[in-house]
């Protein structure tokens, strides 16, 4: 029986500027540049990630590429190339199933491992980072930053502290004086707009959140004043979980702000379609059910589907109907939104009637 006393060690890495450091690594002319991996700038593109060069300009992800130009004129757009990230991300997932195959993968550049047993018979999560870090630059010349910690939530804090190729290790011990020092904003679950909210409550730092009565919290805030109130004592009970073989095959963004204009969150699902529609395509398994998910700045998430006459791996398809369900059945442009997701589920299997018939040559 597992002892449910036991303090957990667990390892959140997450790769530094993954497709810029790719195609940075690929083409040594892009090295030291301001680059952009995303869409046209003369057209309705955005910022997919952008180097480190670029993020001094002010560049940031989900940005509108014609933006990303008008602030810095000489940023280098490139085109994203999956095919080659998913390559260097199972890299990477290799490295992690050297130490454990508690691995829970949240996107193709960041995973969280729990490390409190390991294949190496490392006693110190700190030493496991290492190992891992040290394996991913080996495989693949790319760098990642790592944050160690009892759980989740102080784990993925963390590994953000120290960027690029950081690491953060913050021991049971430290837990309640880290999560005091932090700025409400570290916090997950706090948004620009929840930010402000809080503000207005006087609290600004873990502690005073920490200190605040949860009542009050969630008189204010609803359920997620109670999990605020939580995570500012270090209460995150969750487990690393290794996916299930997935039945859909989606793209979240999670924006850098806080975005009220439906204009731009339309550009936002026009990319996440074609990378939805290059993957069921990559995968030879079309899909009937295409879904939206939102999250609005106060952390309110919603999900909108519809389910197609016949399975698609089209983006222009799957696009019109993310972005109809977008304008006929959510807030966006009356509610500020932090993330967005388009997902297609219901995929076709090898043996699928439909399946067969899509695959049959024309005569």
């Amino acid at each position: 029986m597992e002892d449910i006393d036991l303090i957990r060690r667990i390892i959140h890495v997450d790769m530094d500027a993954f497709y810029a450091s790719v195609e940075q690594r690929d083409r040594p002319e892009l090295r030291g540049l301001p680059i952009v991996v995303g869409g046209n700038p003369d057209g309705r593109g955005v910022v997919a990630t952008c180097s480190y060069e670029a993020r001094a300009f002010g560049i940031r992800s989900a940005m509108p590429c014609s933006q990303a130009k008008r602030l810095c004129p000489n940023v280098v757009f490139v085109q994203t190339n999956m095919a080659k990230y998913k390559e260097a991300s199972r890299q990477i997932r290799d490295v992690f199933h050297e130490v454990t195959d508690l691995v829970e993968p949240l996107s193709l550049d960041e995973a969280y491992l729990d490390v409190t047993e390991n294949k190496l018979n490392l006693q110190y999560g700190r030493d496991v980072a290492k190992y891992i870090k040290a394996r991913i630059f080996e495989s693949t010349r790319l760098t990642a930053s790592a944050g160690v910690a009892p759980n989740k939530f102080v784990a993925k804090v963390a590994s953000d502290l120290r960027k690029p190729d950081g690491l953060v290790i913050i021991p049971p011990e430290q837990v309640a004086d880290f999560i005091a020092q932090l700025p409400v904003r570290k916090i997950w679950g706090v948004g620009p707009a929840t930010a402000k909210r809080l503000e207005l409550l006087g609290i600004r730092t873990g502690l005073e959140l920490r200190n605040f009565p949860p009542d009050r919290l969630q008189a204010h805030l609803g359920r997620t004043g109670r999990l605020l109130h939580r995570l500012a004592h270090g209460d995150d009970p969750r487990r690393v979980t290794p996916n299930r073989v997935a039945k859909s095959r989606g793209s979240e963004t999670t924006l850098d702000q806080d975005v009220i204009h439906i204009e731009t969150i339309e550009r936002i699902i026009q990319d996440q379609a074609r990378q939805v529609a290059a993957s069921l395509l990559n995968i030879k398994r079309p899909g009937k059910t295409v879904t939206l998910k939102l999250r609005y700045s106060d952390f309110e998430t919603i999900t909108r589907s519809r389910t197609l006459p016949s399975a698609t791996s089209s983006s222009e398809l799957i696009a019109e109907t993310a972005c109809h369900l977008l304008r006929t059945s959510t807030h966006a442009g009356e509610r500020p939104v932090r993330l967005v997701g388009v997902s297609v589920s219901g995929l076709l299997g090898a043996d699928d009637p439909e399946q067969l018939w899509l695959a049959l040559p024309l005569p």
